[in-house]
């Protein structure tokens, strides 16, 4: 059984899809398409930005959405998947190539949501940090005993869990995590607290904007961020998108429960195609990756 599974924000890089615009007729369309529908020249940004330009979240988020949905339409009946899953930002990509969702609904909630996103961090400003080399239990209990606000939020794979809070919150936890053993605590270069309390205000205006959008059960189960588990119910499924904003990721949960439940190979789609791979390999070393 295969798993297609969808990088979410940081797996940009410079460059990205200029390959796909120039040899291919479809990939030119769509992001075409993209440009109209967005009212300014992500390609632009894309193919010629630096690295710093991707940065910016009305950027970021539109852009590796794009890169992952035109990879997989170029794909065209190869593109076969028995299940999908998005990390975060993913999670929107994964819906549009199960169906879910359409390449146009689903570029208007990727691009709404990161407009809301950046608003909730001007709003209130929060940070963000990756922990290694500790169980998820002693994290969520360190977190649990701050008296700010900071949760997990990234549940990456086992060893890695991203904390996201108030920069108070954080660097507090960061602190007291180091101290009871964490490889690193590393302080992440974000301007907000992704997958925490603190994005209520984002999620309150990507609500209305699911909630104004058709979605369909999807042609094979997705497994979301909030449950970890495969959904096929289009009703459950935009419940669930609507809570990931202030919920956990909990990826390694849902590649657990993806390989549970008989997936025999995990194939990464769009961005830099190394960051979930790399994930699955923290799961198990000999577990079957690729990228499409």
């Amino acid at each position: 059984m295969k798993a297609y599974v969808f990088p979410g924000q940081a797996s940009q890089f410079e460059g990205m899809g200029k390959d796909m615009y120039e040899s291919s007729t479809l990939a030119k369309e769509l992001f075409e398409q993209a440009n109209d529908l967005l009212g300014f020249r992500i390609t632009d940004v894309m193919f010629e930005g630096s690295a710093e330009d991707l940065k910016q979240t009305k950027v970021t988020q539109p852009a590796v959405f794009l890169h992952s949905i035109v990879k997989a339409k170029m794909a065209g009946n190869d593109f076969v998947p028995d299940v999908v899953a998005g990390h975060s930002l993913g999670e929107l990509s994964a819906l549009v190539a199960a169906e879910a969702l359409s390449f146009e609904d689903g570029l208007k909630l990727v691009y709404g949501r990161a407009m809301a996103m950046q608003k909730a961090c001007e709003i209130e400003p929060g940070t963000m940090a990756a922990i290694l080399g500790l169980d998820d239990e002693l994290v969520e209990q360190v977190c649990n005993d701050i008296d700010e606000v900071v949760v997990a939020a990234n549940y990456n794979c086992p060893g890695q869990l991203v904390i996201s809070g108030s920069v108070k919150g954080v660097e507090m936890a960061a602190e007291q995590l180091k101290a009871a053993g964490a490889r690193r605590a590393l302080m992440l270069p974000v301007g907000g607290a992704f997958h925490s309390p603190l994005m209520k205000p984002a999620q309150d205006e990507l609500q209305a904007a699911i909630e104004a959008v058709n979605f369909s059960n999807p042609r094979c189960p997705v497994y979301q961020n909030v449950t970890a588990k495969a959904e096929t119910d289009a009703t459950a499924i935009k419940h669930n998108l609507i809570a990931q904003l202030t919920s956990p990721v909990r990826w390694t949960q849902a590649m657990k429960n993806m390989i549970a439940d008989g997936v025999s190979e995990f194939i990464e789609v769009g961005g830099n195609g190394k960051t979930l791979q790399g994930f699955v390999k923290k799961v198990d070393r000999a577990f079957p990756t690729r990228a499409l």
